[in-house]
């Protein structure tokens, strides 16, 4: 099966391999607030597993490609004016979004999210729960009986527990489990929350040839493996493909 899908994928890239040249330069917009997903290092460069990703699918798209980032509230908007190409953030695949978008093949399984709290008798079904906004988890919290508070960025939304404003806050896994590893104050409850689909990168619905060279070469890197090992690295909670 492996080698069917691996076959398909080269074949794909290869018919589109003209497309590059029509798409020049694509963008690449990302949040740059979210680690591992993504994030900016010591000098001030786009870095983590989608930056890796993206940069190996851009090399089997046959794509010249630019980072640029955005603001999580304003990042679907942007993408659909046209100030950039593509979306690599950390964003799952729902039906909402779809309705707006197109996403690509998903290049991760669904991310478990935890609860972040400093005082483990928070009660989470009636508590005040803050989330970033625009989220899934934002989402799934204004449907359970809990108070949601948001906030425009990750970290905002951790701090909100950090000096009482919140009693817990709700995120992937991915991006709580180093915070609470390290600050002793923080910690995660047991309970996780299945939400949302995978990731996928998301594109403007008119660019169709741009989402057939995105999905051959995650399917391309899906089949020999490379996929999975970048998740390991970076994601360790998350599930990898079959």
């Amino acid at each position: 099966m492996k080698n069917l899908i691996l076959t398909t994928a080269v074949l794909a890239l290869t018919a589109g391999a003209a497309l590059a040249e029509s798409h020049g330069v694509v963008r690449l917009g990302t949040e740059g607030a979210y680690p591992p997903y993504n994030f900016l290092n010591d000098a001030g460069e786009v870095d983590g597993f989608e930056r890796e990703l993206g940069d190996e699918l851009c090399v089997r798209a046959e794509l010249t490609c630019e980072w640029v980032t955005n603001e999580w509230d304003s990042i679907i908007p942007n993408l659909v004016s046209g100030n950039y190409d593509a979306i690599i953030a950390g964003m799952s695949v729902t039906d909402e979004r779809m309705e707006v978008i197109a996403f690509s093949e998903q290049y991760t399984l669904p991310d478990p999210s935890s609860y972040l709290v400093m005082n483990d008798a928070t009660d989470l079904t009636t508590g005040v729960i803050a989330a970033q906004a625009g989220t899934i988890q934002a989402a799934y919290v204004a449907s359970t009986g809990a108070t949601l508070l948001e906030f425009a960025t990750p970290d905002e939304s951790v701090a909100a527990v950090k000096n009482g404003e919140a009693d817990a806050v709700l995120a992937d896994k991915s991006f709580l489990a180093p915070l609470a590893e390290a600050d002793g104050e923080l910690s995660l409850v047991a309970q996780e929350v299945m939400i949302g689909g995978g990731i996928g990168i998301g594109l403007r619905q008119s660019d169709e040839d741009l989402k057939v060279k995105f999905d051959a070469a995650i399917m391309s890197m899906k089949a020999d493996g490379t996929l999975n090992a970048l998740i390991t690295k970076w994601l360790p909670d998350a599930g990898t493909f079959e």
